[in-house]
């Protein structure tokens, strides 16, 4: 069987708890050697990020110390790149090869939206489709993967919020994340 390499994308804005369960979940359902977070840049197509990339990856590096099978892929992030995903698997699978299983993985809201993506198409034939499957969503399409997930009422807009009025997340993030967050003063209004 081919290794198998969980890709996992977002801003990360700031990472939080339900990431890393994500993860972790996607680790032991996909059978996955390890999960390569990559942290987008600011691409025309969306907002840009709060935090800055720097900012980003240094909580993502705290976030995933100890975590052997986590690593931090930061090509998203360079001058240039387009921040389709498309483009990032292309990379990938040039510099992976064929030996290497990629593994897209998503949550039922993105999967919903797919087919409004820049070359969906592509992206599927580039990567197998993993969904983080709530309860009560409706299955993912035949060939997507699922990851078993009990929902976590996180999100990274959210802790921005909380943290701008000045109230506690320390049950959304991990303790070092706080603790830098709050060092550089981030998501202050």
């Amino acid at each position: 069987m081919a290794q198998r390499v969980a890709v996992f994308g977002g801003t990360f804005d700031p990472v939080h708890n339900a990431h890393l369960a994500l993860a972790r979940a996607a680790l032991s359902a996909l059978g996955a050697e390890r999960v390569l977070w990559i942290p987008t840049g600011a691409p025309p197509y969306r907002r840009a990020p709060v935090a800055s990339a720097e900012h980003r990856v240094a909580m993502l590096r705290l976030a995933l110390a100890g975590e052997p099978r986590h690593a931090i892929d930061e090509r998203e992030l360079a001058p240039g790149h387009s921040g389709y995903t498309v483009d990032t698997l292309r990379s990938l699978r040039a510099e992976l090869g064929a030996g290497v299983e990629l593994v897209l993985l998503m949550g039922a809201d993105q999967y919903a939206t797919r087919d409004t993506w820049h070359r969906w198409e592509e992206v599927a034939r580039l990567a197998r489709i993993a969904v983080a499957q709530r309860p009560g969503a409706p299955a993912p399409g035949e060939g997507a993967l699922v990851v078993p997930f009990a929902p976590m009422d996180v999100s990274a807009s959210a802790i921005r919020a909380r943290l701008a009025r000045g109230e506690d997340v320390s049950a959304l993030v991990p303790p070092a994340v706080l603790a830098y967050i709050r060092a550089h003063g981030l998501y202050r209004r």
